[in-house]
Parts: C-alpha cells; sequence; structure tokens
C-alpha cells in the first residue's frame, strides 16, 4: 500500500492509523491516539534503492551521526565509526564487492559502519592497561551491537530530513578485500554499509507489511501460537506487493526458507568466522 506523501506530512491519527494498516498490510492493529512524528517516520521506513543523483550536504550527514552517537553504547565503548564514501569509482569498487548491487553505484552516499575493537586496544596501550577481553567473541558482539544501534539511529534521522536509506549486508561477502579498500587496520570490521539520497520519484516504492505483532511479541516467555495460519496470510500479503511492484512473485515462507537453507545462500559469509580471525578478531 503506498501512503500518500501529503497525509504522512499532515500528522494525527489519520496518517498513524494508515501507516499502521500498510505495515501491517491491512491487519487490525491499535495505532496510538495521539500525534508522534517520530513514530510516522518510524512506520514511514522502506528500503530505498532509486537515488537521484542530488548530493546529501554534509551538514545533514554531521546531524545523522550526532544522532548515531546518541545512540545506546556498551559501558559507553563507543566501539563503532563509519566511512563516508562518496567517490564514484570507489562506490563502484565496493558495489562490485557486495555482489554488484546497483544502488551502491547510483547512491549519492554509502556509509560503512565498522565495528571498531582497534581504537580500545590502543586506549588500553595509551592508560598502559592490558586489552585481553578484546580477544573474546563478547567484544565482537557488542561491537556489532554497537555499530547497528548507531546506524539505526542515523536512519531514522535521515529519514526525517527526508532522504531514502537501504541497508547493505552484502558488505560482508568480502570482508578482507573491503577492508583492504577502505584502509581498515586489524580488529575494525565492516558489519554493513547504508546507501543515502533522495529517492527518485519515478521508483517511488510502497511500504513492505511485515508479520503480525502477535507474531513477534509474547507475554511473559518465549511463545506465539498459530505460525501456519499467520505465514499463509503474509505469504498472501507480500505476494500483493510483489505484484503491484512487478517483481518476481514468491512467498515469504519459501523466500526465507531458500536464505537459510544452506552454506550456499549465505553467499560467501559462510566463511565469516574464518575472515573475521584472519582480521585480528580472536572470538574465544
Amino acid at each position: 500500500m503506498k501512503i500518500d506523501a501529503t497525509l504522512r506530512s499532515s500528522g494525527g491519527d489519520d496518517a498513524l492509523s494508515a501507516l499502521f494498516e500498510a505495515r501491517y498490510a491491512g491487519a487490525s492493529q491499535v495505532p496510538p491516539h495521539r500525534e508522534l512524528p517520530v513514530l510516522e517516520t518510524l512506520l514511514s521506513h522502506r528500503s530505498v534503492r532509486a537515488y537521484l543523483p542530488e548530493p546529501v550536504p554534509d551538514d545533514d550527514v554531521a546531524g545523522a551521526i550526532a544522532a548515531a552517537q546518541s545512540a545506546a553504547t556498551s559501558s559507553n565503548l563507543q566501539a563503532w565509526n563509519v566511512i563516508e564514501v562518496r567517490d564514484a569509482e570507489r562506490k563502484a569498487r565496493l558495489a562490485h564487492l557486495a555482489n554488484d548491487q546497483k544502488h551502491i553505484r547510483e547512491a549519492p552516499l554509502l556509509l560503512v559502519w565498522l565495528a571498531d575493537l582497534e581504537r580500545l586496544r590502543r586506549v588500553a596501550e595509551l592508560t598502559e592497561h592490558a586489552s585481553e577481553a578484546l580477544d573474546y567473541l563478547e567484544m565482537f558482539v557488542t561491537g556489532a551491537i554497537d555499530a547497528a544501534l548507531a546506524a539505526q539511529n542515523a536512519t531514522v534521522a535521515f529519514e526525517a530530513m527526508g532522504y531514502g536509506t537501504c541497508y547493505i549486508g552484502s558488505m560482508r561477502s568480502h570482508p578482507e578485500a573491503v577492508a583492504a579498500e577502505l584502509a581498515l587496520p586489524p580488529r575494525v570490521f565492516a558489519v554493513f554499509g547504508m546507501t543515502v539520497g533522495r529517492e527518485d520519484p519515478e521508483r517511488e516504492t510502497d511500504l513492505k507489511p511485515r508479520l503480525p505483532q502477535h507474531a513477534v511479541r509474547f507475554p511473559e516467555r518465549y511463545g506465539g501460537t498459530g505460525l501456519e495460519k499467520d505465514v499463509a496470510n503474509y505469504d498472501a500479503a507480500m505476494r500483493q506487493l510483489q505484484e503491484r511492484q512487478r517483481m518476481p512473485v514468491i512467498g515469504w515462507s519459501t523466500k526465507t526458507s531458500k536464505r537459510v537453507e544452506g552454506a550456499a545462500s549465505l553467499k560467501n559469509r559462510d566463511k565469516l568466522k574464518g575472515f573475521l580471525r584472519g582480521m585480528g578478531f580472536g572470538l574465544r
């Protein structure tokens, strides 16, 4: 379901109701009965893969990074960094490493979000402390989570400013080559990329529906019932979206199952542990 831009910008319960309906494919949900512009921004999120060539001003990037730095960070370690890539040739090389995704080349800005344990090692060295804990899996997970939290804050900020974004998980498909391209030191890893730019209005996309809340929201303990019905309904909603957008029609359950079928479906990321160890992460 496309949400009219006028309705989105008008605010109020009507806009929230329309966004809830789109996000849950028309299923009955109860939206908040108050105006919350940030919630409208969040519910309006779509992955944007078609961009105008208009550059993203540095002031807007600075605002988004300020939002990123305002995200929660474990023990205030701030174990992340981000690299801005605007150079067309570098974007093309990174696009090639990320499964040749065209929108990486098209976007005026590519952000590469990093888990960074090297800065923590250097700080420990400056203060004459050991840094053995950095060799444990927990610290790698901490850096990856910090990067994800920061990036999501930046996404919301960019979208509030009228930009479209798209996460690039395939930045992990060839991590050593990506590290070489970006001159990453040991113990720094590109967790994912993110394209940013003004959406091409000629190729605007719909909101992608999600599973119903009761399929992901459990009281007190893990649970949930009616999975077969929920999956069937969600498959139907996704097929309708695919038909509207003239995409290959395939049920979510089939597509998801193929994605987890085996090592080959991970597109070279089945070797990630070996790559990470070669890049200086202990992962004990």
